[in-house]
């Protein structure tokens, strides 16, 4: 984290870094504001998850989402909080949102130009007992002439305009990054705004934690099986890796983020392809590597939204893992400079 005196006179704020890289980019402006707003509820959702237990807004809301995932009240009240938002922004054209079964469409007054896939509260399972819980959000821009349709957010990873995530800790977190690097922005409570904390994050090349739910360690194949061994039991004598799982995907990457390690969510022999309700999930996990500049190739989601199949080739150890590791963290955090792009904002 960079040092700031208590007074800052000429601090960084996300807004004011927002409109920098507008400013840069020669863009329409839209983005612009498209980011301000996605900013404006992220900042109304941590009020409500700090309120959460005086406002009751803990518990079901009696409902089940697309994913299999029982509806949380306080999922309704942030859910609703970004789509609206979003909508007032007058730069969307499709939302897509973990809560709703249908892409959303913006009224013709409202549109704009850009497609919002999000979770709005990601680990909300986590909700009562207070441990971490985050916002993740992808930015696309419509690629076509048609009217705004759900199709519009079936563009591989690699279309990712902008993307980042909210972290709902022991303080509020943003990182973002529009295709020139990851940034972390922290709430100042005094101010009412993200000042920036950490410029052009990098990720460590090797960490000693490991991350996954050991839970389904029964349907893991032998391939899986094998790898997770070798960490807690290192065959060179070596320190073993250490496990931490907090089950917020928010968290759990985040914490790979700054410390470095491995974050794996594997197939099963129960799901060895991933469940339907799992596609938005892998799209938003797909977010997330976006957002920490994975060099992986987002390619592999050309096909669907967000497909449950294995991304192969990422794991660079001694132990293969055909097949079996979706996302593997620590290993490779650069894209190609090639693949980077100036974004319009």
């Amino acid at each position: 984290m960079t040092d700031r005196s208590p007074f800052e006179t000429d601090m960084l704020t996300l807004t004011r870094y927002v409109m920098e890289k507008g400013r840069q980019a020669k863009g329409t402006g839209e983005l612009t504001q498209l980011l301000n707003s996605m900013l404006t509820a992220i900042k109304a959702i941590s009020s409500a998850v700090r309120k959460a237990g005086l406002a009751h807004l803990y518990g079901i809301a009696g409902s089940v989402n697309v994913t299999g995932d029982e509806v949380k009240k306080l999922d309704v009240l942030s859910n609703a909080l970004v789509i609206n938002m979003l909508q007032s922004s007058y730069s969307t054209c499709v939302l897509v949102s973990e809560e709703n079964k249908e892409a959303i469409i913006t009224s013709q007054e409202r549109r704009g130009k850009y497609v919002v896939c999000f979770d709005p509260l990601d680990g909300s399972s986590n909700i009562d007992c207070l441990a971490s819980i985050g916002t993740i959000f992808a930015i696309y821009r419509k690629t076509t002439e048609e009217e705004p349709s759900e199709k519009d957010a079936l563009q591989p990873g690699r279309n990712i305009v902008a993307a980042g995530y909210a972290l709902y800790g022991s303080a509020t977190l943003v990182a973002l990054s529009t295709g020139q690097g990851v940034d972390l922005f922290m709430l100042d409570p005094a101010l009412g705004e993200f000042v920036l904390v950490e410029k052009d994050v990098k990720i460590k090349k090797k960490g000693k934690i490991f991350s996954l739910n050991e839970g389904y360690a029964k349907y893991f194949d032998a391939a899986t099986t094998e790898y997770v061994q070798k960490k807690k039991f290192p065959e060179d004598g070596s320190a073993p890796y250490g496990a931490r799982y907090v089950g917020s995907m928010v968290a759990d990457v985040h914490r790979t983020l700054v410390y470095g390690g491995i974050f794996l969510y594997p197939a099963n022999q129960k799901s060895p392809k991933g469940k339907p309700p799992e596609q938005r999930k892998w799209e938003r996990r797909s977010r997330v590597l976006q957002t920490v500049k994975m060099r992986i190739s987002m390619a592999r989601l050309s096909k669907t939204m967000c497909p449950p199949v294995p991304l192969c080739g990422l794991v660079r150890d001694k132990t293969s893992l055909p097949k079996c590791t979706h996302l593997h963290w620590g290993f490779s955090q650069e894209r190609k400079k090639s693949d980077v792009k100036q974004t319009s904002m």
